[in-house]
């Protein structure tokens, strides 16, 4: 059997697929306009743009899975006009090949109020939550292989543009106060970043899991205050100071500016409380969540690293 597996994007996600990969001893081909991504003896990073058919197929021969963690600008129209199309240049390469195809997945196309399950139906309609429906059902209907492996909010090494990325971590670490949308105070499930690339991984290597959608080992939801907190902690900085950014204040901004817009859009996340169940997926998965502190340390960790490299440069 082939010891080749492809990731194409390097963002956080993509990163930590490859290198949990290579990290196993499996030869990592990881695709990127830039070429960029982690360095590792076993991660070979090429220059491929993943839209063109040809050239995919070209650099996926051999590989039995494929890991695309590719995205679009945070923005329903960009969404609907690229991904779509995106992913079936991946499922028409990965059938051609015979691999896998593993998707990371947002809860956007949830449609429940209440605890979020793998059986809950998934069929939200409008704007990005709209779209990610369309996908879903996309992959649903293809004849390849695929697994759709579901995450909440990420946070972790790498994470930036999150809520629980460059606008709390840095600013936890240093004292700074934080504003977070819609309420400090809400439940709210968060997903470490290495437990979704993990989820990915073992649902890639087991058949079993193959054309179904599971749920990351995402650990007890917490609120924005209390992930807040859990850096500071792990920081060894005084108790996180959060203030609130009202959801009115986002929707009136979003009258105007596109951004605001799309982040009021989601406003229910945040407003209400917003809890995923992944228990019937770890079970499947043979995995947990890492538990909060030591997630915590390790994502802080990563923040003095980067913020070292950078003062270096």
């Amino acid at each position: 059997m082939s010891n080749l597996e492809i990731v194409t994007g390097a963002g956080p996600v993509g990163s930590a697929v490859a290198l949990q990969l290579a990290e196993q001893g499996i030869n990592v081909r990881l695709l990127t306009r830039s070429g960029s991504g982690p360095e590792h003896p076993l991660i070979d990073r090429r220059r491929v743009d993943v839209s063109d058919s040809e050239a995919l197929r070209s650099v996926s021969e051999g590989a039995t899975a494929i890991y695309h963690c590719i995205h679009a600008a945070y923005n329903a129209a960009d969404w609907e006009r690229e991904l779509p199309a995106a992913e079936k240049v991946v499922l028409d390469a990965a059938a051609s090949i015979g691999a896998v195809v593993v998707f990371p997945e947002s809860l956007y196309a949830y449609n429940s109020d209440t605890l979020m399950t793998e059986s809950d139906p998934r069929n939200a309609t409008g704007g990005k939550r709209g779209v990610r429906t369309a996908l879903l059902r996309a992959r649903e209907a293809s004849t390849t292989p695929t697994v759709s492996v579901v995450a909440s909010d990420f946070f972790g090494p790498r994470v930036r543009t999150a809520h629980a990325g460059e606008r709390m971590v840095p600013k936890v670490m240093a004292g700074k106060k934080i504003r977070v949308i819609g309420s400090a105070d809400q439940p709210h499930s968060f997903t470490y970043i290495p437990d979704l690339a993990a989820a990915m991984i073992a649902a890639a290597h087991n058949p079993e899991l193959w054309n179904s959608v599971i749920h990351a080992p995402t650990g007890p939801a917490l609120t924005q205050r209390k992930i807040a907190e859990a850096f500071a902690r792990a920081a060894g900085a005084t108790p996180a100071k959060v203030g609130v950014l009202p959801a009115w204040v986002l929707e009136a901004a979003g009258k105007i500016n596109t951004d605001s817009r799309e982040l009021a859009e989601m406003n229910y996340q945040f407003t209400k409380p917003f809890v995923m169940d992944s228990s019937a997926s770890e079970v499947l998965l043979g995995l947990s969540p890492t538990p909060l502190d030591q997630a915590a340390e390790e994502t802080v960790a990563w923040w003095r690293a980067e913020q070292a490299r950078t003062a270096a440069a």
